[in-house]
């Protein structure tokens, strides 16, 4: 689907050797970042991922009260693009794709003020390009077990009786077995004895518009003893990440690069850490870059032939927030 940059070598010799490092990976595979995990700093890069972080210094945070202002695509862009993801799902060519737009925003914060005041599991700010502030796991391996914890499915936790609305939801439903079934199947090419520990499990999203709740599920394999010098192989096989891409995967593809407005770079790619025995990575979704001054949110959704236009134009949207106060 993508080429195999020589970063991923150095990822296996790295993890032979038992070398920490930092990984960022972007969505088509062209640019990957891998250095030791020592050195990120030096380049300009931070993160905090549950908790291990380099951040070393105090930034001061006496700001003024957010402001933040979203100018989205038009609905009649978005229906054009999603017409033509409706017709490649009717024909059969995929059957989950996740669209995806950017929206250009105003907010007086730069991107390592949001970096820094942001609350979520993943963190990263990358030089002064852009920051994420992820809440979905991509992938994490702990003493020879891979997990996977995509998350499909959300809702305004504000709604009455929003949690069995969203689990209730057959689209909703239909849309997370399909990203469970893709996980899996992608975790059964790099481990044995796969298994869906957890499914549709909710977790609470706080932003500075309204509280989310989304829904994930937990999916495990056995890897042989030697993963970690076949360590950016395992992550190479699964790029990209499922829940971002759809269902199958390369043919899903073709149609995200025919439709979207232009290459996702790093949005939507995985960055993670190896620290010599454990991996950590997440999917790089909630996610600001910084375009030639602009600031620009990237978002997006799941469309499966039953999805309506404009309720997945509002989620696009909806999802256009910071966890920053």
């Amino acid at each position: 689907m993508f080429k195999k940059k020589p970063e991923f070598e150095r990822m296996n010799q790295m993890g032979k050797q038992g070398i920490p490092f930092l990984f960022v990976i972007d969505f088509e595979c062209e640019f990957p970042v891998v250095i030791p995990l020592n050195e990120a700093a030096e380049h300009g890069i931070y993160f905090d991922f549950r908790g291990v972080t380099n951040i070393s210094r105090q930034v001061s945070m006496d700001l003024p009260s957010l402001q933040f202002v979203k100018t989205p695509v038009d609905f009649a862009t978005y229906r054009k693009a999603w017409i033509n993801v409706m017709q490649g799902l009717n024909f059969g060519n995929s059957y989950l794709l996740n669209l995806t737009f950017p929206t250009e925003i105003s907010i007086n914060r730069n991107l390592e003020q949001i970096f820094h005041q942001s609350t979520a599991p993943y963190r990263l700010l990358f030089k002064d390009k852009f920051t994420v502030f992820s809440p979905e796991s991509f992938i994490r391996i702990q003493d020879g077990i891979i997990s996977s914890f995509p998350m499909k499915g959300t809702i305004d936790a504000n709604l009455p009786g929003a949690e069995d609305i969203l689990l209730n939801d057959s689209k909703e439903l239909a849309e997370h077995r399909t990203i469970v079934d893709l996980i899996r199947n992608d975790l059964s090419m790099v481990a044995d004895a796969v298994r869906v520990k957890r499914f549709r499990y909710l977790e609470s999203i706080k932003t500075n518009q309204r509280n989310l709740l989304q829904a994930s599920s937990e999916i495990s394999g056995n890897l042989p003893a030697d993963w970690p010098s076949k360590l950016g192989d395992i992550l190479f096989r699964l790029l990209p990440a499922g829940s971002i891409s759809g269902a199958p995967k390369q043919k899903t593809v073709e149609i995200i690069q025919q439709t979207e407005t232009g290459p996702r770079g790093y949005y939507t790619g995985v960055c993670g850490i190896f620290d010599g025995k454990t991996v950590d990575s997440a999917v790089m979704i909630r996610f600001i870059e910084n375009q030639q001054g602009k600031m620009i949110f990237r978002s997006g959704g799941g469309i499966t032939v039953n999805s309506e236009a404009e309720k997945e134009y509002r989620e696009l949207i909806d999802k256009v927030y910071v966890t920053a106060v």
